[in-house]
């Protein structure tokens, strides 16, 4: 198993990672395991259409479905990338654009009905991104937001920044803030705690592993779930990087070095399930 940090602030809860394993396993039927994508299962990359989770991980997740009552993948990536990406992983549902959409257990995709007016909208406002902001900014259109990247040119953030904050504002439309990136969004509600919120309700158990401060609205819905029900055990597992991970480490229980090191964690973690 990989060291485990627990960033600048102590656990939430006192634990460690052996002994939330052992409470987990006690109630592995109940349990949910929730990971974003980006960032988490997968490392990220200059290019976002190049993203691919690391294998060790898609094993190890594959080895923990049957085991643990249900795994949900809640991303900002749309159903059919996730789809794509993890390839016919039975038993794992999926979450994409922050629960706009969703598909049960390799199921069709359901959209959220109050989100589908927005589509023209998100279209025209993605040939607007690339025709007005300066080269090297990258515009990923993801049908009901859109995403604009400057990783590749990290002296564009504040243009990108203050475009995309103006141009929300003239929409109507709501902005996510991420690592290295600005999204827009229709003014729907759904996002990350909504998701793992309604998901729980009726779980014993649940881990919520992510990278980026929109993860940490899924550590609030744990922790409001465990003060709602003293039976529930969750747990909050930072993935440090050196943009949001200081952040999102001071928010969570426990913290992960790596998506590669995730993978030799729960790899670890199937074994002590099983």
């Amino acid at each position: 198993m990989p060291p485990l940090n627990l960033g600048k602030q102590p656990p939430k809860t006192p634990f460690t990672a052996d002994l939330a394993w052992q409470a987990t396993a006690a109630r592995a039927a109940g349990t949910v395991l929730f990971f974003d994508f980006d960032g988490t299962l997968a490392p990220v990359r200059d290019d976002p259409t190049s993203v691919h989770p690391t294998p060790r991980v898609l094993t190890a997740i594959e080895a923990l479905a049957p085991v643990v009552r249900r795994i949900a993948i809640v991303s900002a990536r749309p159903v059919d990338f996730l789809r794509d990406r993890l390839g016919d992983l039975a038993g794992v549902d999926l979450y994409g654009l922050y629960g706009l959409e969703h598909s049960h257990s390799g199921g069709e995709t359901v959209t959220e009905p109050a989100a589908l007016p927005w589509v023209p909208t998100m279209a025209d406002l993605a040939d607007e991104a690339r025709t007005e902001l300066p080269a090297g900014a990258l515009v990923e259109y993801k049908r009901l937001s859109v995403a604009l990247h400057w990783r590749t040119v990290p002296q564009l953030g504040p243009a990108v920044t203050r475009w995309g904050s103006a141009r929300a504002e003239q929409l109507g439309l709501r902005v996510q803030t991420g690592r290295m990136v600005l999204e827009l969004k229709p003014p729907v509600d759904r996002d990350k705690g909504m998701v793992i919120d309604e998901v729980v309700r009726d779980a014993e158990a649940a881990w919520y592993f992510g990278d980026d401060v929109s993860d940490i609205k899924a550590f609030t819905a744990l922790r409001a779930r465990a003060a709602a029900e003293p039976h529930f055990f969750g747990v909050c597992v930072a993935v440090a990087n050196p943009e949001t991970g200081e952040e999102v480490a001071a928010a969570a229980d426990l913290t992960i070095d790596s998506p590669a090191d995730l993978g030799d964690f729960l790899t670890d973690a199937a074994r002590r399930l099983a």
